[in-house]
């Protein structure tokens, strides 16, 4: 066809991605008449929805190539460009409203296709898919783009929130480096003040044995002393006690005796 000769490889290859999930689509919801247990059927639901995101993305890759591409190609082809995008836009509204017929089949008639946000009073995008048979192709064009745009939104949010968290996160790694820097000071203070006081502890004995060795050498001496002083005195007071032995160097005083010179007196007859 002409419009594929004048596309680019990149809008080639995004067309080629598009088709590849529809192809997915059809093949999964076929699967889906063969599943009879319902929470299978509702994770086969889930699958397909993602890949229905992921459909709608591409769409809109697309549509941003097209118009980046606008102004230099001819209004013919940027006509068959919109209208290859409008198919596919129209071929994945089919796909949703599909999906919602299982989902209400299924009994849960609210499941989300695009996330657009806690409290939202904006319709659903099955409510405005719902009305697609009656929808002229700008419509279709203009609904699939707005949803588009709420996807982006949503996505932002999303990335804003992650930005936010990873924030907190370095934040609180940052913290905790610190105190565990911290704590790894506290504890070599506290190794450093246990050698310490183990040192002390050994140095203080040592001392408790000098000063124990000293009292008792002190004890000696002093009895040394008085018993040397005892025998002083008993060898005062009695020098012929021959029970002590004399104290070499001090010896006993020498007895002093005095004798009667006989001098012959005059005769006087």
């Amino acid at each position: 066809m002409a419009s594929e000769l004048e596309m680019t490889p990149q809008l080639e290859q995004i067309e080629g991605e598009i088709r590849d999930h529809f192809r997915a689509l059809a093949n999964g919801f076929q699967k889906l008449d063969k599943i009879k247990d319902p929470n299978r059927q509702s994770k086969q639901l889930e699958d397909l929805t993602g890949k229905m995101r992921e459909c709608k993305r591409l769409i809109k890759e697309f549509d941003r190539e097209i118009k980046e591409e606008e102004d230099g190609n001819p209004p013919d082809v940027n006509k068959q460009l919109n209208e290859k995008k409008q198919a596919l836009i129209k071929e994945l509204n089919s796909y949703v409203a599909l999906r919602k017929t299982y989902t209400s089949s299924l009994g849960n008639k609210r499941v989300e296709l695009f996330d657009t946000g806690a409290g939202s009073s904006d319709p659903m995008p099955e409510d405005n898919v719902q009305m697609a048979s009656n929808m002229t192709n700008q419509e279709l064009v203009n609904t699939g783009m707005k949803t588009m745009d709420e996807t982006d939104q949503a996505i932002e949010r999303s990335k804003k929130v992650v930005s936010e968290t990873i924030e907190v996160g370095t934040q609180t790694a940052v913290t905790l480096k610190g105190q565990t820097e911290q704590m790894g000071r506290i504890v070599n203070e506290l190794d450093t003040i246990q050698f310490s006081i183990k040192k002390a502890s050994k140095l203080v004995k040592e001392i408790g044995r000098q000063v124990a060795t000293d009292k008792c050498i002190m004890l000696f001496l002093f009895l040394i002393v008085c018993g040397v002083i005892a025998i002083i005195v008993v060898k005062i007071i009695n020098p012929n006690n021959k029970d002590i032995r004399d104290i070499p160097g001090l010896a006993p005083p020498a007895p002093t005796s005095r004798k009667l010179l006989s001098v012959p007196l005059p005769w006087h007859g």
